[in-house]
C-alpha cells in the first residue's frame, strides 16, 4: 500500500513539474514511467501476504475485521486489505513474586485470603492461546493487548474467588490439586467465551504465614517423634518374645533331661567317660573301692 500511494505521488509531482516547467518535460516519460512501477510492485506486493507457522491472518478492510482468517502460508489477497497477523501458538502468563520472573516486574504473586482468614501467597503460571477461528471476534472485542486484559484479571480474580473455600493448610497439603483443578474450570469457562484456550494451569508455589508455618513443621515433628517412638517399642517387644523364646527353650531342654535322665543312663554315660580316660597315654586309672570311681593321675606326675 505505501508503494502504491508513492507511485501515485511521484505522477502527481511530475506531472505538475513538467506543465509548469517545460525545460525538464523531456524527463517527464522518466518519471510517469518511475511511478507506474512503483504503483505496479505495490500492487504486486499487496496482493500477496505470507502468514508464518504458528500465526493466522485477521483481514481488516477500511478499519473493518473481516471474519475470515488466513491460515498459514502464501495468500493472494486484495490490495486494499490490511492483514494483521496474530500468534496462536501456546503462550505462558506468569504472576511471581521472584523479582522480573514473570511479566510484570516487581513483585507479582497473588495473595487471596482463605477460609480461616490467613493470607496465602501464590506464584502461578498460565498456559493458553487464541482459538484460531476467534481470532477476528478477540481482535475486534479485545485488541491486540488480551494477555493484560483477559489473561491477567481473569485468573487473578477466579483464583481468589476459590481460595476462599479452603483452609490455608489445605491449599499446602492434601486439598492442592483440588484447588488447581477447581480454579482451572473455572478460568476455563472464562477464556473460551472470549475466544482463548486454556492449555494448563501451574501453581508453582504457595507461601504460608510464617505462624502456619511454625505450627506445620512442629506437627511434623511430633509425627516424626511418634514415628520413632512406635519404632523403638516394636524393637523392644521384639527383643522381650526373643528372650520369652530362648528361656521357654531352655526350659523345655531341662524339662527333657530331668525327665529322660535314668540311674541306668547316668551310670552308662559315667563309664563310657571312664573308659575314655583310661585309653588315653597320658594318664593312669586306680580303682579304689567296689564300684567306686576310679582315680585318674596323670602320667608325667
Amino acid at each position: 500500500m505505501v508503494l502504491i500511494v508513492f507511485g501515485v505521488i511521484i505522477l502527481i509531482v511530475v506531472t505538475v513539474l513538467t506543465k509548469n516547467n517545460p525545460a525538464i518535460s523531456k524527463f517527464g516519460g522518466a518519471g510517469r514511467l518511475v511511478g507506474l512501477l512503483f504503483i505496479v510492485f505495490g500492487i504486486i506486493t499487496s496482493c500477496v501476504k505470507q502468514i508464518d507457522a504458528g500465526e493466522v491472518g485477521v483481514k481488516k478492510l477500511f478499519g473493518s475485521i473481516q471474519p475470515e482468517v488466513l491460515q498459514s502460508g502464501l495468500h493472494f489477497i486484495n490490495p486494499l486489505l490490511d492483514i494483521k497477523t496474530i500468534d496462536i501458538k501456546t503462550q505462558n502468563y506468569t504472576m511471581s513474586g521472584v523479582h522480573d520472573e514473570g511479566q510484570k516486574s516487581g513483585d507479582d504473586a497473588i495473595k487471596v485470603l482463605t477460609s480461616d482468614g490467613l493470607e496465602v501467597t501464590i506464584d502461578l503460571t498460565v498456559l493458553f492461546r487464541v482459538v484460531s477461528a476467534e481470532a477476528p471476534r478477540l481482535l475486534k472485542e479485545t485488541g491486540e493487548d488480551f494477555t493484560d486484559k483477559i489473561v491477567r484479571p481473569i485468573t487473578r480474580t477466579k483464583i481468589r474467588d476459590n481460595a476462599v473455600y479452603y483452609q490455608a493448610v489445605d491449599l499446602f497439603g492434601s486439598k492442592r490439586d483440588e484447588f488447581q483443578q477447581r480454579i482451572y474450570r473455572t478460568i476455563e469457562d472464562d477464556f473460551k467465551k472470549r475466544g482463548l484456550l486454556l492449555e494448563q494451569l501451574l501453581v508453582r508455589n504457595i507461601t504460608l504465614p510464617n505462624s502456619v508455618k511454625a505450627s506445620i513443621e512442629s506437627k511434623i515433628n511430633a509425627e516424626q517423634d511418634a514415628k520413632k517412638m512406635e519404632f523403638v517399642l516394636q524393637k523392644e517387644k521384639q527383643e522381650a518374645e526373643r528372650k520369652r523364646v530362648e528361656a521357654q527353650g531352655i526350659a523345655d531342654y531341662q524339662r527333657i533331661i530331668n525327665t529322660g535322665l535314668t540311674d541306668q543312663q547316668l551310670q552308662y554315660e559315667q563309664i563310657k567317660a571312664m573308659k575314655e580316660l583310661a585309653l588315653s597315654a597320658n594318664a593312669k586309672v586306680i580303682v579304689m573301692g567296689k564300684g567306686g570311681a576310679p582315680i585318674i593321675i596323670d602320667g608325667k606326675q
